[in-house]
């Protein structure tokens, strides 16, 4: 308990805090003025009230002094991102703290800097950091790392423990970006041929994906019951993931605003109503062997499909018929590309494609909206010129 000793017109609070090694008591003290309009009974109060806060300031540096990132960390994984976090995102946190322990496991929470992170990030931007390429992590997989760190700090800040964020004032490397691979509109054309020739099932799944801009996760997700053939419209409201811990698992989507419809033109219906037909017949070819699920894209027996399957399926036709294989998010960045092309405004894009806000497709892509509206801007000028419409 706090002892309250006056000397003057100010008051002397002590504190203790425990023993040394050599058993000598610890204190903390702390000097405080009251104003001199204050009365003898608002005085009493208020000197009351400052020994309480101090003494509370003191055990909870006390507890601070004691604890460490990394096992402040463990302590944020098992209270709160196990209760709150999806688990692909749970299982993207915990690849990030074998560096981070590194680091800054071994330091107290209230010992970490500013200039300790800034340091720690930096070495990530450093050639021979990424251990396949040898060369420095990207951009955006250092905003993961620092990200990380911030919000274990920012959960120390809100269970009391510390009162700043040394990662707010963290700047991260700018490096070089990669750059966005996206199909051109002969290359779409292009891979649409040569997808006739491929079976029925991965013509309706890559022909679905070009055309709606749907994530994997997403794509594998999506049931029949979804899909209304009437009006051609789609309704996107779960994903298909998979993890090592828990193997192919359904789940929400990424965000909420990530459930959303989108509409397809006949075309698409038409292979989507073909490759139900399919699963149909063998549904009653394979009878018991069958595992019902209402999925579209699945294995040989029903089960969901491996979120690496498409992937895989892809590289190798690709190879086969001597085509640039960008991935599969390739065809989502097309889709976007086409709906900026055309003059869709930011908004709109960001609903379609399923984007929490829409500052993050202008992250993504706002060269392409850059690019349209200087397109805007001259058509504008052209429509002007009236020197060319009297010639």
């Amino acid at each position: 308990m706090a002892s309250i000793e006056k000397r003057g017109n100010s008051y002397r609070i002590k504190v203790s805090c425990g023993y040394k090694a050599d058993g000598t008591q610890v204190f903390q003290r702390m000097t405080w003025t009251p104003d001199e309009k204050m009365t003898a009974k608002q005085i009493e109060k208020e000197v009351q009230r400052q020994a309480v806060l101090f003494e509370e300031e003191c055990k909870r540096g006390q507890i601070v002094s004691a604890v460490k990132f990394e096992a402040f960390a463990e302590e944020w994984f098992e209270e709160y991102a196990k209760l709150n976090l999806k688990s692909t995102t749970y299982t993207r946190q915990r690849q990030l703290t074998k560096r981070v322990y590194a680091a800054i496991g071994h330091i107290r929470l209230d010992k970490i800097t500013t200039r300790l992170i800034q340091k720690f990030i930096n070495s990530l931007a450093q050639d021979g950091t990424n251990e396949i390429t040898k060369k420095p992590l990207s951009h955006k997989t250092m905003v993961h790392y620092l990200s990380f760190i911030s919000t274990v700090i920012d959960y120390a800040i809100k269970m009391d423990m510390l009162t700043d964020n040394p990662c707010r004032r963290v700047t991260i490397p700018k490096g070089s970006k990669k750059e966005r691979k996206i199909l051109s509109i002969q290359e779409t054309e292009e891979f649409l041929k040569l997808l006739e020739t491929a079976p029925l099932k991965w013509r309706t799944f890559f022909t679905l994906d070009i055309y709606s801009g749907m994530r994997r996760g997403e794509m594998l997700g999506l049931e029949w019951k979804d899909i209304d053939f009437e009006t051609g419209v789609v309704h996107i409201q779960r994903t298909s993931n998979y993890t090592k811990a828990r193997g192919i698992y359904t789940d929400t989507t990424k965000t909420e605003n990530s459930v959303r419809f989108i509409k397809l033109p006949p075309e698409v219906l038409a292979i989507l109503e073909q490759f139900r037909a399919e699963q149909e017949s063998e549904k009653q070819r394979l009878g018991d062997k069958w595992v019902e699920n209402d999925r579209l894209f699945t294995k040989w027996n029903g089960m969901p499909m491996n979120p690496q399957t498409p992937y895989g399926w892809l590289k190798e036709f690709c190879e086969e018929h001597d085509f640039p294989f960008y991935g599969i998010h390739t065809f989502r960045h097309l889709h976007a590309s086409l709906l900026i092309g055309a003059g869709i405004d930011p908004t709109t894009v960001s609903g379609i494609l399923g984007h929490s806000q829409v500052s993050t497709s202008l992250n993504i892509y706002g060269h392409m909206f850059r690019e349209n509206q200087v397109k805007a801007c001259n058509a504008v000028a052209e429509a002007l010129d009236f020197t060319k419409r009297g010639a």
